[in-house]
């Protein structure tokens, strides 16, 4: 019987980035186009298998902008890694990786970062390139991928990569 270890992980960005929908996305394959901002924290679990050992994963999906900066730091607190997400079609989005990698890191030095620009399917509308997301998140020392919650594009990808490297 494999053992199973519980390990707590963050998604932060600001409001309206798709943070609740990649969640639902990754545990319950499905997503849904009504707006519906968080309010404080929602929690949800779900396992990953690994080689020898099944990571059940505890994603809290924290709400973001002036909500996380009054309650971000007891949130964050026993975490061990955050998925911290940008809309791919406002560049503000962007501009605050820093923020909340810095408020991760502050309590959780060896914290594992993964970096996502969401809504990669509005290709159109895209003003964030790859090659500002790259720099950005090897200066905050962690991966980035693009994503979209309404495909599933990279969703699964950024979970299993987030989970790969969670030290156990």
């Amino acid at each position: 019987m494999k053992r199973v270890i519980q390990k707590k992980v963050c998604l932060l960005g600001d409001f309206a980035v798709g943070k609740t929908s990649l969640v639902r996305r990754f545990v319950e394959d499905r997503f849904d186009d009504r707006y519906l901002s968080t309010i404080g924290v929602k929690i949800s679990r779900k396992p990953v298998e690994m080689a020898d050992y099944t990571l059940n994963l505890l994603i809290w999906d924290l709400a973001g902008g002036d909500d996380f900066s009054q309650a971000g730091a007891s949130y964050v607190r026993g975490s061990v890694a955050a998925l911290i997400v940008c809309d791919l079609t406002r560049r503000e989005t962007l501009d605050s990786f820093a923020y909340y990698a810095n408020q991760m890191r502050a309590l959780n030095p060896d914290a594992v970062l993964i970096f996502a620009g969401n809504k990669a399917d509005l290709e159109s509308e895209r003003v964030i390139d790859n090659e500002a997301l790259h720099e950005i998140s090897l200066s905050l020392g962690g991966h980035y991928l693009d994503t979209s919650a309404k495909t599933g594009y990279q969703v699964e990808t950024a979970f299993q990569l987030l989970a790969k490297k969670i030290t156990v």
